[in-house]
Formats: C-alpha cells, structure tokens, sequence
C-alpha cells in the first residue's frame, strides 16, 4: 500500500530535542493519534504502520523519546535522570509544541503503554481517548508473569538463562541466543522479525543507556530502575474511554493486564489470539481494525 505524506522535525525540550513525524495534516478536522513507542529507549520504526490508521484523513504523530533513536541522546547521565516524570513532562512539552494538546487520541505499546497512562492519571484536558496495547499495570506483576512464561522453555535454554544472569555474564552469545528463543515465543512471533522491528532494536542496542537503566538486559531479566514500578493505585484517576490490547502468547500475560481493566472505569479488553507482543505486526489487519473502530466509535 502507498505511503502517506509525512513531515518530520524536532521539538526543543529543556536543553535537549524530541524528534516526531507527522502523517497527514494536523488542520484536519480527524482528532490526532499520537503513538508512544516502548522500550524504553526503542525508536518509533516498529510502529510505523499504525500510519495505516491515517487513511481516513486522522494524522497520525509519532516520535522518539529522548535517549533513543533520532532524538538528543545522553549516554552519559546520571542514571537518576531516566524516570517516567522526564518522559511525562517530554509527551506533555511535544503536544503543546504541536499544537494539539486540547485535543487527541493515544496510543502506547509495552512501555508506551505504561507512560501513556501515566500521562493520562495527571487528566490531561485534551485527552479525548486512551489506547494500552500490550503493557503491564505492574513490573512485579510483570516479572512474575515473565518467570512463569521462562519455567515454560526448555530445560537447556533455561539453565543457561539462569547460569549468566548469576555470573553478570548476560551479555554472552548463549544468553543472547537462550534470550532470543523467549522472544521468538512472546515478543515477535514473525521469524524472521519485520524490517521495522529490526530496525528498531538495531538503534536501541547501539546505545542502550535508558533501557539498560530502566529495565535491564532484556524483557525478562528486569533489574533497572522500573522493577517495582506500579500505576495499579491511581487507575481510577483515569476517565477516557480506554481500550486495552494484548496477545495471547503475550510477555504482557493477563496476570499484568488485568488490573488496567478492573481500575479503569469502562475499559474494554481485546486479546488477539495468534500474537504475542507485538500483535500490530503479526495481526495487522485485526489490530489496525480493532483500533479504528475504537477511535470512530
């Protein structure tokens, strides 16, 4: 399908820039979606088909958060600087840079989807609808369903898991390799990965200072600074209507996902059967129709 028209350019933030792209035309008289990708410290590149959702005339905002793809990079900060609130104040500065912070729509996956709706507890004014797609409430939760998730793999793939991870060796190639038959089971269930998502954590692994500070080594060994990080409490501080999504083979296993449903008045759960994390690429046509319908509705 051909592309749509896009611009691209940077938001000044503090001392530091935000990069976004725009699909479409912001004077449309579509609400906006902006879309907040995961990691954190990931690019947008793996979302870029969500730009589908721009058909009808919506336009479509994505960017990349500071640390990571081609906004300002600051490998060298103090690992205090990298906490939600920074990337809270970043969504906030770039809607009112753009000029649609009184109205639009959002969408966050996995980590995205953790910031959104800690962006979207603070009761932003213009928030007119909220998307949580494949995001855990609770990183203990989240945790805990990741070492469920890893008693599931075989024998050997596990035992090397836990060998490095004791020895501070996780960044051998057999810890690599034994992480990469999780994620073929719960992250990307496309082998070989879409373009896009390699593209994405090809720029992630080239400077993996906010991941490796915020989450740790990879998806399910998460030792950063978000372990015990939890929004379960101030759900209920959250009024839009809310859809949230996951996959059934899922890192976001329903133990994690749960709590958005039982602490957001009104939210509606879809669980895309043949997905694991990344459902918009391994499900596109359901999960790009299941989200417009939402945002028509």
């Amino acid at each position: 399908m051909d592309s749509l028209p896009f611009t691209e350019g940077f938001a000044p933030f503090g001392p530091l820039e935000t990069w976004y792209r725009i699909t479409g035309d912001l004077e449309s008289e579509q609400v906006p979606l902006v879309v907040v990708h995961g990691g954190p410290g990931m690019s947008h590149d793996y979302l870029l088909c969500l730009t589908e959702l721009g058909r009808n005339g919506r336009p479509v905002i994505h960017y990349d958060q500071v640390g990571g793809g081609r906004s300002t990079h600051a490998p060298d900060k103090d690992p205090s600087f990298w906490t939600p609130k920074l990337f809270v104040d970043e969504l906030d500065n770039l809607l009112y840079f753009l000029g649609v912070a009184d109205e639009f729509d959002l969408l966050g996956q996995s980590w995205g989807g953790m910031l959104a709706a800690e962006y979207a507890v603070t009761k932003p004014r213009g928030l007119r609808r909220l998307i949580i797609s494949n995001s855990p409430a609770s990183m203990p939760l989240w945790i805990e369903a990741a070492n469920q998730l890893r008693s599931d793999l075989p024998a050997d793939v596990r035992a090397t898991l836990l060998t490095h991870e004791a020895d501070g060796t996780t960044d051998h190639p057999n810890y690599e390799a034994a992480t990469q038959e999780f994620y073929d089971r719960h992250l990307c269930r496309v082998i070989p990965n879409p373009p896009e998502l390699t593209a994405s954590t090809e720029q992630m692994l080239a400077d993996p200072t906010v991941y490796f500070t915020m989450n740790g080594p990879n998806e399910f060994h998460c030792i950063g600074t978000l372990k015990n990080w939890s929004i379960i409490d101030r759900l209920p501080a959250i009024e839009v209507p809310t859809l949230v999504l996951s996959g059934a083979f899922d890192e976001a296993q329903p133990i994690c996902v749960e709590p958005f449903v039982a602490g957001i008045a009104g939210a509606k759960w879809v669980v895309f059967e043949a997905s694991s994390h990344t459902p918009f690429l391994e499900e596109p046509e359901a999960y790009l129709a299941t989200v417009n319908e939402f945002l028509e509705a």
